[in-house]
């Protein structure tokens, strides 16, 4: 049995342990003491704790499949009729040169790197790199999975959107059919510059045996990733895109709590039937860590408890029976917090715009012996639909 798995099913013993002893220790009024207590919700943090090391596991084996994959090409068949060689940014040529620049000051400039030549002395990525760097933001950025991403090229991308539905009406024989037009709208999705830049050691820079190519890539990732992330969920669209849990161009408010700092069995089932049935299908629920401590003792009317603990690997935990994904970037359950949020995230466009641009700066950190690099991408997102996803929202504070 791989790791993994031995740690799903060790999580789901621990917890079946938890619900046993909560319910034990419960006395003739359904309290359960302040020790018992503890003791409970010390097994409970270590179901937290497992899932954790689960995610990291999952991520960190999903990586290394990635980045082992082979880079160089199988001679098949007849040595002498090898395969015509990639074009542009996609030929080994350009990638060879690509990273002999980001690795040396003073090489040369071949007329394969001029090829992602731009006016401001940034190269764009090789076609494998960029594809890397991609896929190490969506391992660090939860939400890439769950929305629906687009390639633009330039300008502002215009989304043509059904803001009311026409409809069918009873007439009588003869009787005149009234008219009833759809109206559409758009919605505008532009781009917003997204930057980071790192530094490395002339020492790591001139030995080949560090693999620059995936260090570069890993903290690209983690660092663009977490802050696409953290405006995807949150941003108030001032200098970065506008996240879900905004009331204005986010989502829409389905349930308001009874409590400032605790969420209800009923309430959840209330924001489950807040979302229209069509959205339902493809629904999944996203909060903090925090808030799903909060509701891990929630039951339905049957005795059940909402929250479930996934079995296998690669799948999400769930809530009434639909996935929960959980982000340290959403909001905690306090006083007029929005929580939770539960719909169809793919009505959420993600437009990238085409071509990430990286340079490396010499000069800039000369002094202490190591060399810059600087990436820039430019991304924006948008909820296209607002009746996709609806939001339970914490009682206001006194």
């Amino acid at each position: 049995m791989n790791k993994i798995q031995e740690l799903r099913n060790k999580r789901l013993e621990t917890w079946e342990k938890a619900k046993t002893f909560l319910e034990d220790k419960r006395d003739e009024k359904g309290i359960v003491s302040a020790e018992d207590t503890a003791a409970y919700e010390k097994m409970e943090e270590e179901v937290v704790d497992l899932g954790k090391e689960i995610d990291r596991l999952e991520r960190q084996r999903d990586m290394d499949m990635k980045l082992s994959e082979a880079i160089s090409r199988p001679v098949v068949g007849n040595p002498v009729q090898d395969k015509e060689d990639k074009t542009g940014r996609g030929s080994d040529a350009y990638q060879r040169d690509f990273w002999n620049l980001m690795r040396k000051k003073n090489a040369p400039v071949t007329n394969a790197l001029q090829v992602g030549t731009d006016s401001e002395g940034g190269y764009l990525a090789p076609d494998e790199f960029e594809r890397t760097l991609v896929e190490a933001l969506e391992e660090e950025n939860i939400f890439r999975q769950l929305a629906h991403v687009i390639q633009t090229s330039s300008g502002d991308r215009k989304i043509p959107v059904v803001a009311t539905k026409g409809t069918a009406s009873w007439v009588d024989e003869e009787a005149a059919i009234p008219e009833s037009d759809p109206a559409f709208g758009q919605v505008s999705i532009g781009a917003y510059k997204l930057a980071t830049m790192l530094k490395v050691s002339e020492e790591l820079l001139n030995d080949s045996v560090f693999d620059l190519e995936r260090y570069i890539a890993k903290e690209f990732g983690r660092r663009m990733g977490s802050k696409e992330e953290e405006a995807f969920l949150i941003g108030d669209g001032v200098g970065k895109p506008v996240g879900v849990f905004q009331t204005t161009g986010g989502g829409e408010v389905g349930v308001t709590a009874a409590s400032d700092k605790a969420v209800t069995a009923d309430e959840l089932i209330d924001l489950f039937y807040s979302l229209r049935a069509p959205y339902r299908k493809n629904a999944v629920f996203i909060m903090n860590d925090a808030t799903v401590k909060l509701i891990r003792k929630l039951k339905d009317t049957t005795g059940q408890y909402l929250w479930q603990p996934a079995l296998t690997a690669g799948t999400p935990d769930t809530i009434l029976n639909r996935p929960v994904y959980t982000s340290s970037f959403a909001p905690l359950a306090e006083a007029g917090a929005l929580a939770i949020a539960f719909g169809d995230f793919s009505y959420y466009w993600i437009a990238d715009r085409q071509g990430r641009s990286f340079q490396r700066l010499n000069e800039l950190f000369a002094a202490t012996g190591q060399v810059g690099f600087k990436a820039t991408q430019r991304v924006d997102g948008k909820l296209i639909l607002p009746e996709s996803v609806k939001l339970l929202q914490m009682k206001a504070g006194v």
